[in-house]
């Protein structure tokens, strides 16, 4: 059980506001932002090298407590300092070519999908949409059907940016290992709101931010790769971090994930997601996600309940993310005047998912992102202020 009043007395952004973007950039506790700031003050007084050797412990216990939290080993796990760089890191060390084929699903990221395209157009690939089912899941019989042994790499997308919906990632990526291809898992939207067990999952690769669901900081964000793919992976941009110049002519990449990592880096925004990972092992990600999605579905049932509005999180299985529209309104109207009556959402706009929203008509929807630190009486007072719109 969570200690609503704690959380939210260690969460002082949530006293003033009801905040739902924590599907953008959550809210830290006060510890998160002390370790970011004091580290930041120390480097001041030091300097930067000789302050990183007095947290050099904690720093590189930061991949242990990620292996806690996604069910892995510490060696898998490779620091960067987004979401996106570890996807592209991870996409970039593949061997792709024409005839190689590359599946991605209707709720693809932008990001994702741009960082794949690129390799089609300079590596000959090709990239293809699965179809998806009526409420906006991959169809997994299309899936299955498109499956063959040139098909190098299924993504996945476990939690979309704009719908509230889940993905069936564990049946597709057993069919999508059982027909030979790399299964790379986008849990930018899941991690820190859901439990999330990669061994479970059967995904070969992961990627997330830390200034999500995890309530870290800016600037983070993290890699998990199966151990047995690593040595056949070699990322580009490697330097000294990522491996050792062992000759004039020669290099050696590490072992472990740690090849897909630079050595400069925010640490200071490392200790920051330090905490903030395991402040939420300390509540446990089940009781989070629990809470997570009571918060969701309590604010969605009373949206759901207002003239002119429309809730479109479609599927069995629904997250933290909720999102809808207001007839005759536009959702950055609807933004910006929730804003002045003091709830803060966000907007997710077609450019962001342009297979799923254009599939869906949509140009834009409201995101509302309720975490576990926001209260009944906040939730209330969201579906007031969109009745008052």
């Amino acid at each position: 059980m969570i200690d609503l009043d704690a959380e939210r007395r260690r969460t002082p952004g949530c006293t003033n506001q009801v905040f739902l973007d924590s599907a953008g950039s959550s809210l830290p506790t006060t510890e998160t932002t002390e370790a970011v700031i004091s580290h930041l003050r120390r480097e001041a007084e030091v300097g930067g090298y000789r302050a990183a050797e007095e947290r050099a412990e904690d720093l590189a216990a930061l991949p242990a407590s990620l292996a806690a939290l996604l069910g892995c080993e510490a060696g898998e796990i490779a620091l960067t300092d987004s979401a996106t760089r570890a996807w592209t890191q991870l996409v970039g060390s593949l061997r792709l070519g024409p005839g190689d084929r590359v599946l991605i699903c209707g709720n693809e990221y932008a990001s994702n999908a741009i960082a794949l395209l690129q390799r089609a157009r300079l590596d000959g690939c090709s990239v293809e949409a699965v179809p998806s089912r009526p409420g906006g899941q991959v169809d997994l019989d299309a899936l299955a059907g498109m499956l063959d042994e040139k098909v190098r790499l299924v993504s996945l997308v476990q939690v979309p940016t704009g719908s509230g919906q889940v993905a069936p990632v564990a049946a597709a990526a057993r069919l999508a290992r059982e027909a030979g291809a790399l299964v790379l898992l986008d849990a930018c939207q899941s991690v820190g709101q859901l439990a999330v067990d990669v061994r479970a999952l059967g995904v070969d690769a992961l990627t997330a931010t830390g200034r999500k669901w995890l309530r870290g900081p800016r600037g983070t964000g993290f890699l998990y790769v199966r151990r047995e793919l690593l040595a056949g992976l070699e990322p580009r941009g490697a330097d000294l971090r990522a491996g050792t110049w062992t000759a004039p002519d020669d290099y050696e990449l590490r072992a472990d994930a740690g090849r897909f990592e630079q050595w400069e880096a925010d640490l200071a925004g490392r200790l920051g997601l330090k905490v903030a990972v395991e402040h939420l092992l300390a509540l446990g990600p089940a009781t989070v996600e629990a809470a997570v999605r009571a918060n969701a579905t309590a604010l969605r049932d009373g949206l759901a309940t207002l003239p002119r509005v429309t809730v479109h999180d479609l599927g069995p299985d629904l997250s933290g993310i909720v999102t809808f529209t207001l007839d005759g309104t536009t959702p950055e109207e609807v933004k910006a005047r929730l804003r002045e009556a003091g709830v803060t959402v966000s907007v997710s706009t077609v450019s962001s998912t342009l297979l799923d929203l254009t599939e869906r008509g949509l140009d834009a929807v409201v995101r509302a992102s309720p975490h576990y630190f926001v209260s009944p009486a906040d939730l209330e007072r969201a579906v007031a202020a969109v009745a008052a719109l």
